[in-house]
């Protein structure tokens, strides 16, 4: 059969799996608050995505880092408040217009930072090794297009 008659990748299944498995990988890496197995800081995807957010944005509102990471605002609530009670980050009132509620790390989260950019740093080192910079290029253009494509 030749290349133009060939069946194209299942890619919508290949993506799929691949961002299951990295979700599992960071919940086992990152552990959980009630002690288990793992870093301590209960730091999952999302709420890594927080902390690396609010790392480079302090004092970013709650409608910023949902939109950063492209949840809902009901998803996004429930993960701060869940942050907000471990400790991992604080809200604060704006001071020049107290109806917005800004977001920064505590001490515990700026600690379940350093983790997670350690995490983040192996995750990125296994899903890279035996990929030459130019595939790496074509895959994350790949993939910015995906998430254009759809938005």
């Amino acid at each position: 059969m030749t290349d133009a008659r060939r069946r194209p990748p299942r890619l919508v299944f290949l993506v799929t799996a691949a961002e299951r498995q990295m979700r599992r990988w960071i919940a086992r890496r990152g552990g959980r608050h009630d002690g288990d197995a793992g870093n301590g800081h209960g730091i999952g995807a999302p709420a890594a995505g927080v902390l690396l957010h609010l790392a480079d944005h302090p004092g970013a509102t709650i409608g910023e880092v949902t939109t950063a990471l492209q949840a809902s605002p009901a998803g996004a609530s429930g993960l701060l408040a869940r942050m907000e009670r471990a400790d991992l980050v604080r809200r604060h009132a704006d001071p020049d217009d107290r109806r917005t509620v800004r977001l920064d790390l505590t001490p515990a989260g700026a600690a379940a930072l350093h983790d997670a950019r350690a995490a983040l740093d192996d995750l990125n080192d296994r899903l890279t090794d035996g990929f030459s910079p130019d595939e790496l290029a074509v895959v994350a253009r790949w993939l910015e297009h995906v998430t254009d494509a759809l938005r």
